[in-house]
């Protein structure tokens, strides 16, 4: 998975500790090596991180390699965003958006 620097990977495995458990909100973007919208979305998320890592965590989930936890929130389209809060999804967006975008779609879900 190409991932974006600053970026946390997650998987099957650490999905519950790193997101479900996570004191911040975490914004997980489920992406794949082969989805075009979502290697665009990585310098934004790499500037997210650096910016907003007082609010909230960004980190990466690769589709393929992870199926249980895609299957779990039924994630059929590559990029989907989601935001975890209190270990809940509170936020589901699909495809790819500029950083202003994405801060305002999420910003009274924060």
């Amino acid at each position: 998975m190409i991932r974006a620097a600053g970026v946390t990977e997650v998987t099957d495995a650490d999905f519950e500790t790193e997101v479900i458990g996570s004191e911040l909100p975490v914004l997980v973007e489920f992406t794949a090596d082969w989805c075009p919208p979502c290697r665009q979305m990585g310098p934004v998320l790499t500037a997210l991180a650096a910016e907003e890592s007082e609010r909230f965590r960004v980190v990466q989930l690769d589709v393929d390699s992870n199926p249980l936890t895609t299957n779990a929130y039924r994630v059929l389209s590559m990029p989907t965003f989601m935001l975890f809060r209190d270990g809940e999804p509170v936020r589901s967006m699909v495809g790819a958006r500029p950083k202003r975008r994405l801060l305002e779609e999420l910003a009274d879900a924060l």
